[in-house]
C-alpha cells in the first residue's frame, strides 16, 4: 500500500482532488472516491451498531465485518490491488446461514425498526445497498473485481438478517408492515 499519513491535514486536497493509494490524484467527485467514502461511511455506522448491547458471537462478526470493509477500501484506493478476498464472501454466506436458520419466516415485509441495535443494522444494510451500488457504478467504467461487489451484496442481506437477530434478542420480534393482505389473512 502506499504511504502511511502522518500529517492529516496536507491541504493537498484543496484544489478539488484527492490522491489514491498509488499516488495518482482524481478528482472528489470520481466515483471510485464515491465508492470509498460509501465504503467508510458503512464501516462508521457498523462502529456505532458495535456500541450497542448483542451477543458476543454478532460482535466478533461485526468485528472481523469492520476489517474486510477497511480492506475494500484499500483496494478501492489502489486501483487492480486485491485486498478483500474470496474467502471473506463465504464467511458472510456462512454467517447468513447459520443466522437466518434461528429465524422464523417472514409472513410479510418487516420494517427498519424494533431495538435501537436492530433499527441501526437497518441503517447499516441501507448503508451497504448504497456502496453496493457505487461499487456497480465504477465496475461501469473502470475494471474491479467481482469480490467486492458480492461481499457488499451479501452483507447488506446479513445485515437484515442480523437486525432481525437483534430485535429477538431480549424477546422482541420484527416490526412487521401492516399492508392491507396480511391485515384480511387476520
Amino acid at each position: 500500500m502506499g504511504n502511511r499519513l502522518t500529517q492529516i491535514a496536507t491541504r493537498t486536497g484543496d484544489d478539488g482532488t484527492t490522491g489514491l493509494g498509488d499516488n495518482s490524484r482524481v478528482p472528489k467527485d470520481h466515483l471510485r472516491v464515491q465508492a470509498m467514502g460509501d465504503v467508510d461511511e458503512l464501516n462508521s455506522h457498523i462502529g456505532l451498531l458495535l456500541c450497542e448491547p448483542m451477543p458476543d458471537a454478532v460482535r466478533a462478526l461485526l468485528v472481523e465485518v469492520q476489517h474486510e470493509l477497511f480492506n475494500l477500501g484499500g483496494e478501492l484506493s489502489i486501483p487492480g490491488f486485491e485486498l478483500l478476498k474470496a474467502q471473506a464472501v463465504l464467511a458472510l454466506d456462512e454467517a447468513l446461514a447459520t443466522h437466518n436458520a434461528s429465524l422464523p419466516r417472514l409472513k410479510e415485509f418487516i420494517l427498519p425498526a424494533g431495538t435501537r441495535a436492530a433499527a441501526q443494522a437497518h441503517v447499516c444494510r441501507t448503508v451497504a445497498r448504497r456502496a453496493e451500488r457505487a461499487l456497480v457504478a465504477l465496475g461501469a467504467r473502470e475494471a474491479v473485481r467481482p469480490e467486492p461487489r458480492q461481499y457488499l451484496n451479501r452483507l447488506s442481506d446479513l445485515l437484515f438478517v442480523l437486525a432481525r437477530v437483534l430485535n429477538r434478542m431480549d424477546g422482541g420480534d420484527d416490526v412487521y408492515w401492516r399492508s392491507k393482505r396480511l391485515l384480511k389473512s387476520d
